[in-house]
Protein backbone atom coordinates (compact mmCIF):
# COMPACT_ATOMS: atom_id res chain seq x y z
CA UNK A 1 0.00 0.00 0.00
CA UNK A 2 1.30 3.43 -0.95
CA UNK A 3 1.12 5.70 2.10
CA UNK A 4 1.97 9.41 2.02
CA UNK A 5 2.98 11.43 5.08
CA UNK A 6 2.49 15.20 4.74
CA UNK A 7 3.56 18.14 6.90
CA UNK A 8 2.16 21.71 6.79
CA UNK A 9 4.10 24.96 6.65
CA UNK A 10 3.90 28.41 8.21
CA UNK A 11 0.44 29.68 9.00
CA UNK A 12 -0.44 26.48 10.88
CA UNK A 13 1.20 27.53 14.16
CA UNK A 14 -0.90 28.54 17.17
CA UNK A 15 -0.39 29.39 20.83
CA UNK A 16 -0.55 26.19 22.87
CA UNK A 17 0.59 24.01 19.97
CA UNK A 18 1.79 20.66 21.27
CA UNK A 19 0.83 21.09 24.92
CA UNK A 20 -1.85 18.39 24.78
CA UNK A 21 0.54 15.70 23.53
CA UNK A 22 3.39 16.97 25.72
CA UNK A 23 1.22 16.53 28.82
CA UNK A 24 0.03 13.08 27.74
CA UNK A 25 3.08 11.35 26.22
CA UNK A 26 6.66 10.90 27.41
CA UNK A 27 7.71 10.55 23.76
CA UNK A 28 6.48 14.06 22.99
CA UNK A 29 8.18 15.48 26.08
CA UNK A 30 11.50 13.98 24.97
CA UNK A 31 11.13 15.55 21.51
CA UNK A 32 10.41 19.00 22.96
CA UNK A 33 13.20 18.79 25.54
CA UNK A 34 15.69 17.69 22.87
CA UNK A 35 14.58 20.57 20.65
CA UNK A 36 15.15 23.12 23.42
CA UNK A 37 18.69 21.79 23.90
CA UNK A 38 19.46 22.07 20.18
CA UNK A 39 17.88 25.49 19.68
CA UNK A 40 19.31 27.13 22.78
CA UNK A 41 15.96 28.45 23.99
CA UNK A 42 12.82 27.02 25.58
CA UNK A 43 10.69 25.82 22.67
CA UNK A 44 8.11 24.59 25.20
CA UNK A 45 7.48 28.11 26.49
CA UNK A 46 7.56 29.52 22.96
CA UNK A 47 5.05 27.00 21.62
CA UNK A 48 2.72 26.82 24.60
CA UNK A 49 2.73 30.43 25.84
CA UNK A 50 3.75 32.55 22.83
CA UNK A 51 5.59 35.17 24.93
CA UNK A 52 5.30 38.63 23.37
CA UNK A 53 3.65 37.07 20.29
CA UNK A 54 7.12 35.84 19.29
CA UNK A 55 5.84 32.48 18.08
CA UNK A 56 4.69 34.23 14.91
CA UNK A 57 8.19 35.48 14.09
CA UNK A 58 9.57 33.32 11.28
CA UNK A 59 12.73 32.46 13.21
CA UNK A 60 10.58 30.89 15.95
CA UNK A 61 7.67 29.62 13.88
CA UNK A 62 9.77 27.27 11.80
CA UNK A 63 11.50 25.31 14.59
CA UNK A 64 8.28 25.29 16.64
CA UNK A 65 6.33 23.75 13.78
CA UNK A 66 9.00 21.20 12.94
CA UNK A 67 9.09 20.16 16.60
CA UNK A 68 5.31 19.74 16.65
CA UNK A 69 5.37 17.78 13.39
CA UNK A 70 7.92 15.31 14.68
CA UNK A 71 6.32 15.03 18.13
CA UNK A 72 3.00 14.09 16.51
CA UNK A 73 4.81 11.66 14.19
CA UNK A 74 6.76 9.94 16.97
CA UNK A 75 3.72 9.56 19.24
CA UNK A 76 1.78 8.12 16.28
CA UNK A 77 4.59 5.66 15.53
CA UNK A 78 4.72 4.62 19.18
CA UNK A 79 0.96 4.09 19.42
CA UNK A 80 0.77 2.12 16.16
CA UNK A 81 3.83 0.05 16.99
CA UNK A 82 5.38 1.02 13.69
CA UNK A 83 2.65 -0.81 11.79
CA UNK A 84 2.02 2.12 9.43
CA UNK A 85 4.94 2.41 7.04
CA UNK A 86 5.00 5.32 4.56
CA UNK A 87 6.31 4.94 1.04
CA UNK A 88 6.36 8.71 0.36
CA UNK A 89 6.61 11.99 2.27
CA UNK A 90 5.92 15.61 1.39
CA UNK A 91 5.74 18.94 3.12
CA UNK A 92 4.58 22.43 2.24
CA UNK A 93 7.55 24.83 2.36
CA UNK A 94 8.98 24.40 5.88
CA UNK A 95 7.19 21.03 5.98
CA UNK A 96 9.58 19.65 3.38
CA UNK A 97 12.25 19.52 6.11
CA UNK A 98 9.93 17.47 8.32
CA UNK A 99 9.31 15.16 5.37
CA UNK A 100 13.07 14.65 5.06
CA UNK A 101 13.23 13.79 8.78
CA UNK A 102 10.40 11.27 8.30
CA UNK A 103 12.43 9.76 5.44
CA UNK A 104 15.57 9.55 7.62
CA UNK A 105 17.47 11.84 5.25
CA UNK A 106 17.89 14.42 8.03
CA UNK A 107 18.13 13.82 11.75
CA UNK A 108 15.69 15.79 13.87
CA UNK A 109 18.57 17.76 15.35
CA UNK A 110 20.05 18.67 11.96
CA UNK A 111 16.66 19.69 10.60
CA UNK A 112 16.07 21.91 13.64
CA UNK A 113 19.35 23.72 13.11
CA UNK A 114 18.57 24.18 9.42
CA UNK A 115 15.09 25.59 9.89
CA UNK A 116 16.22 27.80 12.76
CA UNK A 117 18.80 29.40 10.47
CA UNK A 118 16.40 29.42 7.54
CA UNK A 119 13.82 31.26 9.61
CA UNK A 120 16.37 33.77 10.88
CA UNK A 121 17.55 34.58 7.36
CA UNK A 122 14.04 34.80 5.94
CA UNK A 123 12.96 37.13 8.73
CA UNK A 124 16.09 39.28 8.61
CA UNK A 125 16.53 39.64 4.86
CA UNK A 126 13.02 39.05 3.57
CA UNK A 127 10.85 41.90 2.39
CA UNK A 128 7.31 42.21 1.11
CA UNK A 129 4.08 40.36 1.83
CA UNK A 130 1.88 37.67 0.27
CA UNK A 131 -1.68 37.43 -1.04
CA UNK A 132 -3.65 34.29 -1.90
CA UNK A 133 -5.81 34.61 -5.01
CA UNK A 134 -8.56 32.12 -5.80
CA UNK A 135 -7.34 32.00 -9.38
CA UNK A 136 -5.39 29.74 -11.71
CA UNK A 137 -1.71 30.57 -12.07
CA UNK A 138 -2.16 31.33 -15.78
CA UNK A 139 -4.80 33.94 -14.92
CA UNK A 140 -2.94 35.75 -12.15
CA UNK A 141 0.69 35.49 -13.31
CA UNK A 142 0.54 38.08 -16.13
CA UNK A 143 -1.15 40.59 -13.84
CA UNK A 144 1.25 39.84 -10.99
CA UNK A 145 4.32 40.35 -13.13
CA UNK A 146 2.88 43.55 -14.59
CA UNK A 147 2.78 44.88 -11.01
CA UNK A 148 6.30 43.69 -10.03
CA UNK A 149 4.94 40.75 -8.05
CA UNK A 150 5.80 37.06 -8.37
CA UNK A 151 4.16 33.67 -7.92
CA UNK A 152 4.93 32.23 -4.49
CA UNK A 153 2.90 29.01 -4.40
CA UNK A 154 0.64 26.98 -6.65
CA UNK A 155 -1.49 25.29 -4.01
CA UNK A 156 -4.50 24.26 -6.10
CA UNK A 157 -5.62 24.75 -9.69
CA UNK A 158 -7.73 27.68 -8.44
CA UNK A 159 -5.52 28.93 -5.57
CA UNK A 160 -2.29 30.77 -6.30
CA UNK A 161 -0.23 32.76 -3.79
CA UNK A 162 1.58 35.90 -4.97
CA UNK A 163 4.39 37.80 -3.24
CA UNK A 164 5.42 41.42 -3.59
CA UNK A 165 5.79 44.70 -1.77
CA UNK A 166 2.81 45.89 0.25
CA UNK A 167 2.19 48.73 -2.20
CA UNK A 168 2.51 46.52 -5.29
CA UNK A 169 0.19 43.90 -3.82
CA UNK A 170 -2.39 46.54 -2.98
CA UNK A 171 -2.39 47.77 -6.58
CA UNK A 172 -2.51 44.19 -7.86
CA UNK A 173 -5.45 43.33 -5.60
CA UNK A 174 -7.36 46.36 -6.92
CA UNK A 175 -6.60 45.37 -10.53
CA UNK A 176 -7.83 41.82 -9.90
CA UNK A 177 -11.00 43.09 -8.18
CA UNK A 178 -11.75 45.22 -11.22
CA UNK A 179 -11.02 42.57 -13.84
CA UNK A 180 -12.22 39.50 -11.90
CA UNK A 181 -14.82 40.80 -9.41
CA UNK A 182 -15.81 37.29 -8.29
CA UNK A 183 -12.28 36.19 -7.47
CA UNK A 184 -11.29 36.46 -3.79
CA UNK A 185 -7.97 37.81 -2.57
CA UNK A 186 -6.72 37.14 0.96
CA UNK A 187 -3.68 38.99 2.33
CA UNK A 188 -1.53 36.61 4.39
CA UNK A 189 0.34 37.43 7.61
CA UNK A 190 3.99 36.82 6.76
CA UNK A 191 7.30 38.56 7.32
CA UNK A 192 8.14 38.58 3.63
CA UNK A 193 7.30 37.52 0.10
CA UNK A 194 8.50 33.96 0.61
CA UNK A 195 9.40 31.75 -2.35
CA UNK A 196 9.95 34.72 -4.68
CA UNK A 197 12.89 36.88 -5.79
CA UNK A 198 12.47 38.81 -2.53
CA UNK A 199 14.21 35.82 -0.87
CA UNK A 200 17.31 35.93 -3.10
CA UNK A 201 19.65 37.22 -0.39
CA UNK A 202 18.31 34.87 2.28
CA UNK A 203 18.65 31.95 -0.14
CA UNK A 204 22.25 32.78 -1.00
CA UNK A 205 23.22 32.97 2.67
CA UNK A 206 21.31 29.78 3.45
CA UNK A 207 23.02 27.89 0.62
CA UNK A 208 26.28 27.67 2.57
CA UNK A 209 24.40 26.39 5.63
CA UNK A 210 22.76 23.67 3.55
CA UNK A 211 26.07 22.61 2.05
CA UNK A 212 27.52 21.99 5.53
CA UNK A 213 24.56 20.00 6.82
CA UNK A 214 24.79 16.22 7.19
CA UNK A 215 22.23 14.51 4.97
CA UNK A 216 21.69 10.90 3.87
CA UNK A 217 19.82 9.46 0.93
CA UNK A 218 16.11 9.24 1.89
CA UNK A 219 14.82 5.79 2.81
CA UNK A 220 11.47 6.60 1.18
CA UNK A 221 10.65 8.92 -1.70
CA UNK A 222 10.30 12.60 -0.81
CA UNK A 223 8.51 15.17 -2.96
CA UNK A 224 10.25 18.40 -3.93
CA UNK A 225 8.36 21.70 -3.68
CA UNK A 226 10.70 23.16 -6.28
CA UNK A 227 10.14 20.58 -9.05
CA UNK A 228 6.72 19.21 -8.13
CA UNK A 229 8.13 15.70 -8.54
CA UNK A 230 10.22 13.41 -6.37
CA UNK A 231 13.70 14.27 -5.17
CA UNK A 232 16.41 12.05 -6.57
CA UNK A 233 18.21 10.33 -3.68
CA UNK A 234 21.50 12.22 -4.00
CA UNK A 235 21.89 14.50 -0.93
CA UNK A 236 23.76 17.15 -2.94
CA UNK A 237 20.84 17.36 -5.35
CA UNK A 238 18.32 17.57 -2.51
CA UNK A 239 20.26 20.45 -0.94
CA UNK A 240 20.32 22.28 -4.27
CA UNK A 241 16.55 21.97 -4.64
CA UNK A 242 16.02 23.15 -1.04
CA UNK A 243 18.08 26.23 -1.92
CA UNK A 244 15.93 26.88 -4.99
CA UNK A 245 12.77 26.18 -3.01
CA UNK A 246 13.40 29.27 -0.89
CA UNK A 247 13.14 31.66 -3.85
CA UNK A 248 10.86 29.79 -6.27
CA UNK A 249 7.15 28.88 -6.06
CA UNK A 250 5.99 25.95 -3.96
CA UNK A 251 4.51 23.49 -6.47
CA UNK A 252 2.16 21.90 -3.96
CA UNK A 253 -0.62 20.90 -6.34
CA UNK A 254 1.99 19.23 -8.55
CA UNK A 255 3.35 17.39 -5.49
CA UNK A 256 -0.08 15.98 -4.74
CA UNK A 257 -0.76 15.03 -8.36
CA UNK A 258 2.60 13.24 -8.48
CA UNK A 259 1.65 11.24 -5.38
CA UNK A 260 -1.75 10.35 -6.81
CA UNK A 261 -0.07 9.30 -10.04
CA UNK A 262 1.89 6.77 -7.98
CA UNK A 263 -1.34 5.31 -6.61
CA UNK A 264 -1.24 6.69 -3.08
CA UNK A 265 -3.96 4.99 -1.00
CA UNK A 266 -3.61 6.68 2.40
CA UNK A 267 -2.50 10.16 3.44
CA UNK A 268 -1.59 11.20 6.98
CA UNK A 269 -1.09 14.87 7.92
CA UNK A 270 1.12 15.54 10.95
CA UNK A 271 1.20 18.65 13.14
CA UNK A 272 0.05 22.25 13.05
CA UNK A 273 -3.56 23.39 13.09
CA UNK A 274 -5.80 26.25 12.01
CA UNK A 275 -8.97 27.85 13.30
CA UNK A 276 -10.06 29.04 16.72
CA UNK A 277 -10.39 27.25 20.04
CA UNK A 278 -8.29 24.72 21.91
CA UNK A 279 -5.98 22.14 20.35
CA UNK A 280 -8.74 19.54 19.95
CA UNK A 281 -10.84 22.11 18.04
CA UNK A 282 -8.16 22.91 15.45
CA UNK A 283 -8.56 21.89 11.83
CA UNK A 284 -5.74 20.42 9.74
CA UNK A 285 -3.97 22.97 7.56
CA UNK A 286 -3.65 20.91 4.37
CA UNK A 287 -6.88 18.90 4.52
CA UNK A 288 -8.93 21.09 2.16
CA UNK A 289 -6.24 21.15 -0.52
CA UNK A 290 -5.66 17.41 -0.22
CA UNK A 291 -9.35 16.51 -0.49
CA UNK A 292 -9.84 18.75 -3.53
CA UNK A 293 -6.80 17.20 -5.17
CA UNK A 294 -8.11 13.72 -4.30
CA UNK A 295 -11.35 14.44 -6.15
CA UNK A 296 -9.55 16.02 -9.08
CA UNK A 297 -7.35 12.93 -9.42
CA UNK A 298 -10.41 10.66 -9.14
CA UNK A 299 -8.60 8.94 -6.28
CA UNK A 300 -10.04 6.93 -3.40
CA UNK A 301 -7.14 7.78 -1.09
CA UNK A 302 -8.13 7.98 2.59
CA UNK A 303 -7.05 11.11 4.45
CA UNK A 304 -6.31 11.07 8.22
CA UNK A 305 -5.19 14.01 10.38
CA UNK A 306 -2.62 13.42 13.13
CA UNK A 307 -2.35 16.95 14.52
CA UNK A 308 -3.18 16.75 18.26
CA UNK A 309 -3.94 14.30 21.06
CA UNK A 310 -7.54 13.77 19.92
CA UNK A 311 -6.70 12.99 16.29
CA UNK A 312 -3.77 10.77 17.30
CA UNK A 313 -6.13 8.74 19.48
CA UNK A 314 -8.66 8.57 16.65
CA UNK A 315 -6.01 7.48 14.14
CA UNK A 316 -4.58 4.75 16.34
Amino acid sequence: MNILYVFPGQGSQYEGMGKDIYDAHDTARKIYDAASDVLGFDIVDMSFNNPGDQLNLTRNTQPALLTHHIACLEVFKEKTGGAVQPTMAAGHSLGEYSALVAANALTFETALKLVQKRGELMGEHGEGEMTAFMMAVDEIQPLAEAHKCAISACNQPQQTVVGGSSVDLEVLEAAVAEKFPRKRAIRLKTEGAFHTYYMDKAAELFRAVLEEAEMSAPEIRVLSNYTGGFHDPDPAGIKERLYYQLKHPVMWDANLMTAFGEGVAKIYEFGGGIGTGEAHEKRPNLEGMIKKATRAADSEAVYTPVINRQTIDDAT
